[in-house]
């Protein structure tokens, strides 16, 4: 889990939900998206830092920082793995950003164009997942809420069409398993799981999830056959003293 205060990660056994800091952060940054590689190496999405950072899971050790973007209206939000670099989303930019993984290399920046119409003032491309092929990306739009198929060479964004459910006000996160999509509609405080096509041209809604311990869940992850989902409680003052948690829910 991730922390918007100061970019600090922390780490729970599903078991039996005890854990501890895996890192410390620092004042004036943001962990939010999270995506653990297979090498145990950890990249966080900085959120208003316009950052990508890399921390050893092993250690907690920081072993890279990218500065993604000079803006001051940016907001790097989540991020997903793919082929050798890590994507991560801008939810005020109508950009991508592709990082190298492994030895160097530069930032991929990658305009969204197509179907993409950016929205001001309000959080745009948010969760981010690879399509079932692997050859592109799935984005979701959490203002007005819809759902966009991305070719990572051109960076041309094409809407997917919804059926069963006029939208997806609020995606946040996503998780994708095979062609079945779970798209985290925070303060809905439900997960939609949608049915995907051959091509990713249109989604059908198979069920929704929800919970009455859902508090404005962001993001999910499936371990088994359950997910877990962080509540990060944004209708709550959000103080030092604010307590929070994860929820684990059947798949």
């Amino acid at each position: 889990m991730g922390s918007r205060a100061n970019g600090a990660v922390y780490r729970t056994d599903l078991r039996t939900g005890k854990g501890g800091v895996l890192f410390e952060g620092a004042t004036g940054t943001a962990s939010i998206g999270l995506k653990l590689d297979h090498d145990g190496l950890l990249y966080l999405a900085g959120g208003a830092g316009g950052t990508a950072r890399i921390v050893d899971s092993r250690s907690g050790r920081l072993k890279s920082t990218y500065q993604l973007t000079d803006s001051t209206a940016t907001f790097v939000n989540d991020v997903i793995l793919l082929g050798d670099r890590a994507w991560l989303t801008d939810s005020r930019n109508a950009v991508l950003y592709g990082v190298p993984r492994g030895r160097g290399g530069e930032v991929r920046s990658l305009p969204l164009g197509g179907d993409w119409v950016q929205t001001p003032d309000v959080n745009n491309a948010n969760g981010i997942v690879e399509t079932p092929d692997g050859r592109g990306l799935i984005v979701v739009k959490s203002t007005p809420g819809e759902l966009y198929h991305v070719d990572i060479k051109t960076g041309e964004a094409k809407k997917i069409a919804l059926k069963g459910q006029a939208d997806v006000a609020n995606g946040d996160g996503l998780l994708r398993i095979g062609r079945t999509l779970y798209v985290v509609q925070n303060r809905q405080n439900l997960i939609s799981v949608w049915d995907l096509d051959a091509k990713v041209t249109t989604a059908t809604l198979k069920r929704t999830i929800t919970d009455p311990r859902f508090d404005v869940p962001t993001t999910a992850a499936r371990w088994g056959d359950r997910l877990y989902l962080v509540n990060a409680r944004f209708t709550s003052p959000q103080t030092p003293e604010t307590t929070f948690n994860g929820v684990a829910v059947p798949a």
